[in-house]
């Protein structure tokens, strides 16, 4: 009399376990790649999630080897991309840091660099 709901619980455990774990919005690509070397300064970082996002509350910044800013501070979100404008500040390291809300409101945050310049 056990054994049948051990056989219909187990499945049902595994499919909320599973569902839980792809219900966060996770960096899937950049452009600039991450960890890339371009020639030039691009002008946006744009990247892509695994889940819509909530544009109200997903950000990126970019800065500079020094630290300071170099973005235009106006993230735009349709659906799973974000993206930002930047100015360009010429050679060197650039790290790009983003924090993603996803649609069903789970969060998600990470860094990357890239360099520009030969």
């Amino acid at each position: 009399m056990h054994r049948p709901a051990k056989v219909v619980l187990i499945p049902l455990l595994l499919l909320f376990a599973s569902g839980e774990a792809s219900a966060h919005a996770m960096l899937d690509h950049a452009e600039p790649r991450v960890g890339s070397r371009i020639a030039t300064a691009p002008t946006k970082i744009t990247l892509w999630f695994t889940q819509n996002l909530e544009p109200a509350f997903s950000t990126i910044t970019t800065t500079n080897a020094g630290g300071r800013r170099v973005d235009s501070g106006k993230v735009r979100v349709i659906r799973n991309q974000m993206s930002i404008s930047l100015r360009p500040r010429g050679t060197g390291t650039y790290r790009v840091t983003w924090h993603a809300v996803s649609v069903d409101t789970h969060t998600t945050d990470g860094n990357f660099t890239f360099q520009v310049g030969r």
